[in-house]
C-alpha cells in the first residue's frame, strides 16, 4: 500500500509541477510519519521515500534510533522550549519556528553539539487563534531577530492554513504566504536568498500548493492512511 501510494504521490507531484511550468525535482516530500511504526517507514525507504516529518519529540527519538541514519527528520509540530536538546540531536530541520525565545534557546544547545541547523518560521496565515504561528506582519521583526543567531540557518516559511472541504478554498492561504517569503527574500532575511523554501501543503491540498509555489509537501494520510488521532 504505501509503495503504491508514493507513486501516486510521486506522479501528482509532476503533473501539478508541470502543469505550472515548475521543475517537479524542485519539490521535496515529506512523509508524515506521525503516530506510524518504523516498520511503516522502513517500506516506505525500500520504496525511495527517506523525508519524514515528525510531530512529537520522544516518538522520532525512538525511530530515528530504529531507522539508523538512513531516514531525515523535520519536526513539524509545536516545539517547546525544554525540548531543545533531543530536537537538535534528532532532526534536520525544524519547520515550526514561531517566536524569538525559542530560538534563543535552540541556538543555545546547537553551539552545544557544535552544529547548525535549517529550520523555518512558521507563520499562521489564517490567523487562527488555536494554532501556533508568528502572524504575518510580525514576521520580518522576528526574522529580524532569529538573523544574528549564527546556529539557525533560516531557509523559508511554513505555514497550516485553516482547513477547508474545498481545497480550492487553501489557494489564498498559500499565495499570502509565497508573496510574504518574497517580500521577505528581497530584504535578504533568509540564508540562502536564491532558494527560499516554503513548506505548505498537505494530503488533501499539496497539488494546490505545488501550484503556488511549495517547495515542501507535507503528506501522511495519503501515503500512510488514517492514524488514530490520540
Amino acid at each position: 500500500m504505501i509503495l503504491s501510494n508514493l507513486q501516486k504521490i510521486r506522479l501528482q507531484i509532476q503533473e501539478s509541477a508541470r502543469k505550472c511550468g515548475r521543475d517537479p525535482a524542485a519539490i521535496r516530500l515529506v512523509a508524515v510519519s506521525k503516530k506510524c511504526p518504523a516498520s511503516s517507514l522502513q517500506e516506505a525507504m525500500e520504496a525511495g521515500q527517506f523525508l519524514f516529518g515528525e510531530n512529537y519529540i520522544q516518538e522520532a527519538v525512538q525511530k530515528k534510533g530504529e531507522t539508523g541514519d538512513v531516514a531525515l527528520f523535520h519536526f513539524i509540530g509545536h516545539l517547546q522550549s525544554n525540548k531543545v536538546r533531543p530536537a537538535a540531536q534528532t532532526f534536520q530541520m525544524i519547520e515550526t519556528i514561531d517566536r524569538f525565545k525559542l530560538a534563543v534557546g535552540l541556538d543555545k544547545e546547537l553551539k552545544l553539539q557544535g552544529r547548525n541547523m535549517d529550520i523555518l518560521v512558521q507563520v499562521n496565515i489564517g490567523r487562527e487563534a488555536q494554532k501556533s504561528g508568528v502572524l504575518p506582519e510580525d514576521t520580518e521583526k522576528l526574522l529580524t531577530r532569529i538573523l544574528p543567531l549564527s546556529s539557525l540557518r533560516i531557509r523559508g516559511l511554513m505555514t497550516i492554513p485553516p482547513l477547508a472541504q474545498d481545497p480550492e478554498q487553501t489557494r489564498p492561504h498559500f499565495r499570502a504566504l509565497r508573496l510574504l517569503a518574497e517580500e521577505m527574500q528581497k530584504k535578504k532575511y533568509f540564508f540562502d536568498n536564491s532558494h527560499v523554501e516554503l513548506s505548505m501543503g498537505m494530503s488533501s491540498d499539496y497539488a494546490i500548493a505545488i501550484e503556488e509555489g511549495a517547495t515542501l509537501i507535507r503528506v501522511g494520510t495519503a501515503i500512510f492512511g488514517d492514524r488514530p488521532e490520540n
